[in-house]
């Protein structure tokens, strides 16, 4: 039988001792954990062995022994180990021993009780494999449902492959604690054997990171009563702040604060590497904002901004109403119904001139206004975005206007001509089944009918084109506030701190592990390094992104065509009824 023996690297060198570790019967395999000095009492290694495994409900044993030959008699050494087998009963008792001055391992592993079957010898075949135990410590093997479930109470749950490993490291942390300088009983080597490191910034971090916590969850939770007061439920605000960017964006940053500033502590790793990565993208995100500030502040880029904004304006304005006066003749040579034509060119002609004169009327105000917008960014740069998405919105509404006219004119003809048509064929439609059924219709129905269609057939081009056109203006208007969402949703999503670990440290982000043949002779056991594969950039993204605002529709190409087609509009927010496709 071929038995697994894990040992950390870092005991490699370490003087000779009791080995300490966890036995997985499942997988065949040892690993260990730690090394014992001598000189130690039995008992008291027994008693610590015994509050560790209290404390991490792992089933932490005495394995075997190890044998580090430099300056001690082998004959006495031997012996004396020998010895120890009595006193601390395992099976199988690993036996590691490494040859001074050499590379040799000697590796056994022996059972005391009588083998069932003749023919089996009472020694094991031992392979050897290296480890970093602090790259395993502080890795996370993915996928997390690999893992055993720590809270099971029972330590020796089923493992699956080398998930017992990883396990067995990360929940042995009350072990690492001593080491080999410390003044009690028993001394330990593992890989914090060179004693642990501390800073006094560090300390002070830590002890004044639950009050400042908890007066960031008070004032966080200030903000949130206030939002929720009923006066902002009303509907004519309800309506308004559920609509704008701004808002959702703010609500957005203010569940990621309270969660990231919430004194429960995380559940497990994927937790909180959660709340890492949303603090990371807030502070980015402020420092971002912080940048914009600066550069509009600077060299009075917002009095620039203030003064370009009514002669670009005036130029839309003006390039509308020559498109409508296009519009108004004979657009590409079409022949258009001259009274309908004029009709809905001067409608749309007299909304250009209302909106012309309130972009005049609130031009004393755009500096003011365009000052304290950027005050905004200091909240982040999603939040300038936000702002800059509903700026767009208002100073395009009335190409909104123009959008939302010409589609429900065109909508009412498309679903007027199709009953129609269902008139032609003697069917109808049945509200109340919601199918098409057989009807009969007498001769002034039949007449009207027909009139009815021939009139919308006739007036059909004029509509489509102004809804064409208009759409397109729109789509336009789309696209621009698709991107800045898009890259909100980029600030809001992305898991920088993540990305950051696979950058810096990527043993961190485990996606499984590759072995590196270090010695195979003849007649010496087979000696492996594990080395641990980091996930890659791909899957990091994807296991650990972060939720977005989700305030903005998502339409798939199918249905954007489809309303397109039929005239139904296209809403810059997410409806109720709205199926993500």
């Amino acid at each position: 039988m071929v038995l697994k023996a894990f040992f950390p690297t870092c005991c490699a060198s370490a003087d000779s001792g009791l080995l300490v570790g966890r036995w997985v019967p499942e997988q065949s395999s040892a690993v260990v954990l730690a090394v014992v000095h001598f000189p130690f009492i039995p008992i008291q290694v027994k008693e610590l062995l015994a509050q560790v495994q209290q404390a991490s409900r792992v089933g932490v044993a005495v394995l075997g022994t190890w044998c580090h030959r430099r300056q001690e008699p082998e004959e006495s050494l031997g012996h004396f180990l020998e010895g120890l087998g009595a006193i601390f009963s395992h099976e199988p008792w690993l036996q590691l021993c490494r040859e001074r001055g050499s590379k040799f391992w000697s590796c056994k592993a022996t059972r005391r009780q009588v083998p069932t079957c003749p023919a089996t010898s009472g020694e094991d075949q031992v392979m050897l494999v290296f480890y970093d135990q602090r790259k395993v410590l502080l890795s996370q093997l993915h996928p997390p449902a690999a893992l055993p479930d720590r809270q099971a109470g029972d330590a020796t749950a089923s493992a699956v492959g080398l998930a017992a490993v990883f396990d067995t490291v990360a929940r042995s942390e009350a072990l690492f604690r001593s080491d080999r300088f410390d003044e009690g009983p028993v001394r330990l080597s593992h890989w914090q054997s060179e004693g642990v490191e501390a800073s006094i910034l560090v300390e002070l971090a830590k002890w004044a990171a639950g009050p400042i916590c908890l007066l960031l969850t008070c004032l966080l939770s200030l903000v949130s009563a206030a939002s929720a007061c009923r006066m902002f439920k009303l509907w004519p605000l309800s309506f308004v702040w559920s609509k704008l960017s701004t808002c959702e964006q703010l609500r957005h940053r203010l569940e990621q604060l309270t969660l990231v500033f919430s004194t429960q502590k995380a559940k497990n790793p994927t937790q909180l590497m959660r709340k890492a990565n949303m603090l990371v993208s807030v502070l980015l995100d402020v420092a971002l904002g912080l940048v914009l500030l600066s550069w509009l502040h600077r060299k009075d880029r917002i009095g620039q901004l203030a003064d370009a904004l009514i002669p670009v304006a005036d130029h839309v304005a003006e390039e509308l109403q020559h498109l409508l006066q296009w519009l108004m003749g004979a657009p590409a040579g079409l022949k258009m119904n001259r009274a309908l034509d004029q009709v809905l060119g001067r409608f749309f002609l007299y909304h250009i001139h209302l909106w012309i004169g309130y972009i005049h009327l609130m031009s004393p105000f755009i500096e003011c206004i365009l000052w304290h917008v950027g005050l905004s960014a200091c909240l982040g740069l999603t939040v300038a975005l936000s702002i800059l998405s509903d700026i767009i919105a208002l100073l395009t509404f009335h190409i909104y206007c123009f959008y939302v006219y010409g589609a429900r004119l065109y909508c009412l003809k498309i679903y007027g001509l199709s009953s129609l048509w269902r008139l032609f064929r003697g069917k109808k439609w049945n509200v109340l089944r919601q199918r098409v059924d057989s009807c009969s219709y007498d001769l002034d129905q039949l007449f009207i009918g027909t009139l009815l269609f021939t009139i919308l057939v006739f007036l059909l081009p004029t509509t489509a084109l102004y809804y064409l056109v208009f759409t397109l203006l729109r789509l336009l208007v789309v696209t621009v506030q698709g991107l800045i969402h898009l890259l909100v949703d980029l600030v809001n999503s992305l898991p920088l701190y993540s990305l950051g670990l696979r950058l810096c440290r990527p043993y961190r982000l485990a996606a499984g592990v590759k072995f590196r043949v270090l010695e195979h002779e003849a007649g010496s056991p087979l000696l492996l390094l594990m080395q641990i594969n980091p996930l890659s950039y791909s899957r990091v993204v994807h296991t650990y992104r972060l939720p977005s605002c989700g305030c903005h529709p998502k339409h798939s190409w199918g249905s954007l065509c489809r309303k397109l087609f039929f005239g139904e509009l296209i809403y810059p927010w997410r409806q109720r009824g709205d199926k993500q496709d």
